[in-house]
């Protein structure tokens, strides 16, 4: 019986390894360039080679309306107003760290309330929603008033916290209609809780979602709404999806069959027109 079973196994590796023989690899034909090399972080949540660093702890020159912020400590805290960033950016992946006031203070949508905002236009909520009930689509995580973040990873009041957020910027053409919607990946501290949303529109707090005609790249905001919430690590990597090109189509040669019958035609032809009509033949009779 053990000598059954070994040659059984021995066959079947035989005739898998001649399958595998038989096959032919397949190529898409695409020729790719290749991607670049980029050094990561050195730790989680560290920016990698290629970003664009917006706030590394030490001062708010990257943004229009930084001098009235609080910057001390490695963090800077809101107050007095928004900030924006004084460049543009498309497609990108961004990195941001929050805290809401430890010292918790009012509820609901009062309570360690800001935003970043993607063109003046999409919000990524930034709210205390530990243990602070509001409406789910304006919670933390949430793209402001359309989607709700599919689970609540938010930790306690005066921690640390994190957003990896993926933004797709949408596409208009040139009469204003939209060409390609946008998308929202976003991760709350490493749990993903935004799984490429596609946007319906702005994110307004007094009117309902709807497109407007924008360019492919757009400032970004940080919102402040009366507390002190606090920032540090904030950077950014524009996408760029690598493009291939297929080579170019080899001109197809003719098969021998089709040239033999195209010959076959053409001497047909010749020997039709040799030939005197009938009307021809009845006047030279004459």
């Amino acid at each position: 019986m053990k000598y059954f079973s070994f040659f059984a196994v021995f066959a079947a590796a035989v005739l898998s390894a001649a399958s595998l023989s038989a096959g032919k690899e397949w190529k898409s034909g695409i020729e790719w360039p290749e991607p670049p090399v980029v050094e990561p972080g050195a730790k989680p949540g560290d920016a990698p080679a290629d970003a664009i660093v917006l706030f590394d702890g030490s001062d708010l020159s990257q943004w229009d309306g930084g001098d009235k912020w609080i910057v001390k400590d490695g963090y800077a805290q809101a107050a007095k107003g928004g900030i924006t960033t004084k460049d543009s950016f498309g497609d990108m992946q961004l990195h941001i760290e929050f805290a809401t006031p430890e010292k918790v203070s009012g509820k609901g949508q009062g309570r360690g309330n800001s935003g970043v905002y993607f063109f003046g236009k999409y919000e990524c909520q930034i709210l205390d929603s530990y243990d602070n009930p509001t409406y789910f689509d304006g919670q933390a995580a949430s793209i402001y008033k359309q989607s709700p973040p599919m689970v609540n990873a938010s930790r306690k009041p005066g921690q640390w916290q994190a957003y990896d957020i993926i933004f797709n910027a949408p596409q208009f053409n040139d009469d204003g209609s939209l060409a390609k919607s946008g998308y929202f990946t976003v991760l709350h501290n490493g749990v993903l809780v935004q799984n490429h949303y596609e946007l319906k529109g702005t994110t307004a707090w007094d009117s309902p979602p709807k497109f407007e005609k924008h360019g492919p790249k757009g400032k970004i905001q940080l919102q402040f709404h009366g507390n002190p919430v606090r920032y540090r690590n904030i950077w950014l990597r524009e996408l760029k999806p690598l493009v291939g090109k297929l080579p170019e189509a080899k001109p197809t040669e003719e098969k021998p069959e089709a040239k033999v019958e195209e010959k076959q035609e053409a001497k047909q032809t010749e020997k039709k027109q040799e030939q005197p009509s009938e009307t021809g033949s009845a006047d030279a009779a004459k």
